[in-house]
């Protein structure tokens, strides 16, 4: 069983830089689990590892696809897997860090990412539905023949649901029922999961901060240059946390203030969905970072227990 290493946790909780030191400890490769770091040019709003943090460590799964494109959950497991066997073809550890749940488990969880089951016209069909309509009415279709994703789906999260419905529609089954067979840890990884956590009130003071440090840093020149080389709202990659907020700002909807307080926002609603996803894998080990006296203890108990 090849040997894979997990570090995730919620945004702002300090992944990337415990995520670096631990794979200088381990002679590790990073691969990148975040669904907004796979696009060029988009560095400030995502929160993108630097050169200068990598400190010498190579990322996989980043600047991967130029923000136009599409980039499913199956291209990220494609790409993964072979990042994989190629750093452990070198004598290298794996490390998979990020806060996207879904890719996450695209790799540790024995799911039919593929295509199969497939149908473009419907599929097309309720993207139309949803321009004209909106994502909420295509969320309540869900409601009855998969109440189960219907539940676990936010409106928002629109190619899931679309997805959802496909299923069913070629199918006759939720997706859960077709997944009710299968053992989703029959891996060829022998994984250990560590998710990052801390006392919530300080993970929200630090998410506020890191949204102030974006402005600071030049998030709106960012989405500027974005936009006039052609990038739009349109596109998935656009609809980001903090892109789509700056885009409406540019646009006059909201003044500068209301903008970041939208962000903020945003970002703890998504801290809370992301830590409430990874509570759902019984292998997770949860590192409470207020229990350890110093990040170096917590990267010692990391690199320890691999």
């Amino acid at each position: 069983m090849k040997k894979l290493l997990i570090i995730a946790g919620p945004t702002a909780v300090g992944k990337t830089d415990i995520s670096i030191k631990v794979a200088k400890k381990l002679n590790g490769e990073i691969i990148s689990a975040d669904s907004m770091q796979i696009y060029k040019y988009m560095d400030i709003g995502s929160a993108k590892v630097t050169k200068d943090e990598m400190d010498g460590v190579i990322h996989h799964l980043i600047d991967v696809v130029y923000p136009s494109e599409e980039f499913s959950v199956a291209e990220f497991k494609d790409k993964s897997v072979n990042a994989i066997d190629d750093i452990i073809e070198r004598g290298k550890c794996p490390i998979v860090a990020g806060g996207t749940g879904l890719y996450i488990n695209s790799l540790i969880c024995n799911y039919d990412f593929t295509g199969a089951s497939r149908d473009d016209t419907y599929r097309e069909y309720l993207k139309e539905i949803a321009e004209d309509k909106g994502k909420e009415y295509v969320h309540e279709l869900l409601k009855s023949v998969d109440i189960e994703s219907y539940e676990r789906l936010y409106p928002n999260d629109l190619k899931r649901v679309i997805r959802a419905l496909e299923v069913y529609k070629v199918t006759g089954k939720t997706i859960s029922e077709i997944n009710k067979d299968v053992d989703i840890y029959d891996i060829p990884y022998d994984i250990k999961y560590f998710v990052l956590t801390m006392d919530r009130a300080k993970l929200y003071k630090r998410i506020n901060l890191r949204v102030d440090k974006m402005f600071e840093n030049g998030l709106i020149d960012e989405v500027i240059k974005l936009r006039d080389m052609g990038y739009n709202s349109n596109m998935q990659s656009m609809k980001g946390i903090g892109y789509k907020e700056v885009l409406d700002y540019l646009d006059g909807k909201f003044t500068l203030d209301e903008t970041i307080e939208i962000i903020k926002k945003g970002s703890r609603n998504y801290a809370k969905r992301q830590l409430t996803w990874f509570r759902k894998d019984k292998r997770v080990q949860w590192i409470n970072k207020d229990l350890y006296d110093t990040e170096d203890d917590i990267i010692e108990f990391i690199v320890n227990n691999f």
